[in-house]
């Protein structure tokens, strides 16, 4: 995922914090703020020190991009999103990671087209 799709900085998660609309399931919280000023969306990504070590948190943030970069085309575009792993996530292979984001994504309305 190319830099200008992430959100890095903290004021930037928290304008997403502070102004959008979130919505929550078992694994994930997703924030998403609209941007009508951006063509395309960005993604940022907090996991916790109480999902796991380090390297149980890396795996989930590289399954949640995965997952977003195959529902790419399906995804609403001018939006920032914020998703946030639960402790579930940590036992979670990536075709639970990715039905459980199509899941909270499908109950927001972010998703274009519904597919399962």
């Amino acid at each position: 995922m190319k830099k200008k799709y992430r959100i890095k900085k903290n004021d930037e998660f928290q304008k997403v914090f502070r102004n959008g609309e979130s919505f929550a399931n078992r694994q994930f919280v997703v924030y998403f703020l609209k941007k009508s000023d951006q063509d395309y969306f960005r993604l940022g990504l907090s996991v916790s020190k109480k999902i796991g070590n380090a390297v149980t948190r890396n795996r989930v943030k590289r399954y949640v991009r995965e997952a977003f970069h195959e529902l790419e085309k399906d995804i609403r575009i001018s939006y920032d999103y914020v998703i946030i792993a639960r402790k579930p996530t940590s036992s979670m292979d990536f075709h639970e990671v990715k039905s459980s984001l199509i899941h909270v994504m499908k109950r927001s309305k972010l998703l274009k087209v519904s597919r399962g």
